[in-house]
């Protein structure tokens, strides 16, 4: 049986905004992707149960982390895997393990900078508390509060009267929000934030808590052509392959047949510090789906082997649009600009992991997708960052593609790109899933 993927349009767009405000923490971001998975038929799957080979969408959580792939009717043990990959985490502020202090009659957080923020993005901002508590009984309760609770504030112009000229923050001393006045007591924000869950602070044996802005995503020009919001480096990419998934999947478990390989999403979790722990890039878990897939199936080694040897992996992560106030920032033939499709990522240094080959098999999905693309490349005088392709592509050995959407401000606490953009890419992943 076979499915004509849905096409997306302004609509795709109109959903990633109640996707970022929905997701303001990786634990939040991978209970909404895995609830529309759910929707669409896929079912969860646990680590720790024996699988089987049965057709159908399938979902896997750990931690921040979620991997969902679909099995076609009839797929061999050696079937290829078409792969999308992108990551749950941003930069932000997160709360310490002692996070009651204060100074001069103020009550604050203490809190620690979590990946590579632009802090000056951060201050003067209300910002909300979320992510995930751990109960005595070893269960998770996930929380939000999603209003104005703390605050970084600037220092007044009056006293820094050369701030405009250039303005130095200390992540220890300045980045520490506050959160109201009077006397500060040891266990009062965890009881808060407790409270605000519905529990008593007492059954909290752990949490992993940060903070996020509260603003909600807006489109914004004369024409709504451009969107502003919270979390697009990644949620945008994590939104568009969790859509493209469900869309080339059809109804999750209704046994599509034609589908040449098998198509799997993946989103990693710690990709702002480095993917190296067991829910990120670097660690194990996608090897780990990908052989216990082929296992699953009847296969063996020399199964898995063929399999990965056929596969290839489009990672797909924000880039940088020009910059109308700094265009010799970029490299001078290479000007990628909001609305003008996905962007093709490219570094011979392997920053990024796309080669010739992957160029053309971006190119290919974009043209059978009918959208327009186009290439980033660092200027050479710039450092160039990088994402999961390199490090996918290095431990199992898979082609890999590195693309994306390009915005103004990474890592700002408030990011922007092209309205169309969002749907451009999802259109680009589901023609490349759809083989």
């Amino acid at each position: 049986m076979s499915s004509a993927p849905v096409r997306f349009d302004r609509g795709h767009t109109d959903d990633l905004m109640s996707f970022l405000a929905a997701s303001p923490s990786p634990f939040h971001v991978v209970a909404n992707a895995a609830a529309r998975l759910e929707e669409a038929g896929f079912r969860k799957v646990e680590e720790t149960d024996a699988w089987d080979g049965t057709a159908g969408g399938k979902y896997l959580i750990r931690g921040g982390a979620i991997i969902a792939w679909y099995v076609p009717e009839g797929a061999a043990p050696h079937t290829p895997f078409r792969i999308i990959g992108a990551h749950t985490d941003s930069p932000n502020l997160r709360v310490k393990p002692q996070p009651d202090f204060g100074r001069e009659g103020w009550r604050q957080v203490a809190v620690e900078v979590y990946g590579g923020p632009l802090l000056n993005s951060w201050l003067d901002r209300d910002l909300g508390i979320a992510g995930r508590l751990t109960l005595r009984d070893g269960s998770h309760r996930l929380v939000n509060v999603d209003r104005p609770l703390l605050r970084v504030p600037q220092l007044a112009i009056h006293l820094d009267r050369g701030v405009n000229d250039g303005m130095k923050l200390e992540r220890q001393r300045h980045m520490q929000p506050v959160w109201g006045l009077g006397e500060v007591n040891e266990g009062d924000f965890v009881a808060f934030v407790a409270e605000e869950s519905g529990l008593d602070a007492e059954d909290v044996a752990g949490w992993d808590l940060m903070t996020h802005a509260v603003e909600a995503p807006a489109y914004l020009g004369r024409d709504r052509e451009l969107l502003a919001g919270p979390r697009m480096d990644n949620l945008l990419s994590v939104h568009a392959c969790t859509a493209a998934l469900v869309a080339v999947a059809g109804a999750g478990a209704a046994g599509r047949d034609d589908l040449t390989y098998i198509p799997v999403f993946a989103a990693f979790d710690h990709e702002e510090n480095g993917s190296e722990a067991d829910t990120g890039a670097q660690g194990p878990l996608l090897g780990i789906v990908m052989e216990r897939s082929v296992y699953a199936r009847g296969g063996g080694y020399e199964d898995k082997a063929r399999a990965l040897a056929g596969s290839v992996c489009l990672s797909s992560d924000v880039g940088h649009a020009v910059h109308p106030n700094y265009g010799e920032r970029h490299d001078p033939t290479h000007h990628p600009r909001p609305n003008g499709g996905p962007i093709l990522k490219v570094n011979v240094n392997q920053r990024y992991a796309t080669d010739g080959n992957g160029r053309a098999i971006f190119a290919a999905a974009c043209e059978k997708a009918g959208v327009p693309w186009q290439s980033f490349v660092s200027n050479n005088d710039m450092p160039c960052g990088t994402t999961i392709g390199p490090i996918t592509a290095a431990r199992h050995g898979i082609t890999t593609v590195d693309i994306g959407v390009a915005c103004l401000s990474m890592h700002s606490a408030r990011e922007m790109c092209g309205s169309e953009d969002p749907h451009h890419l999802a259109n680009a992943l589901v023609a490349f899933l759809d083989a």
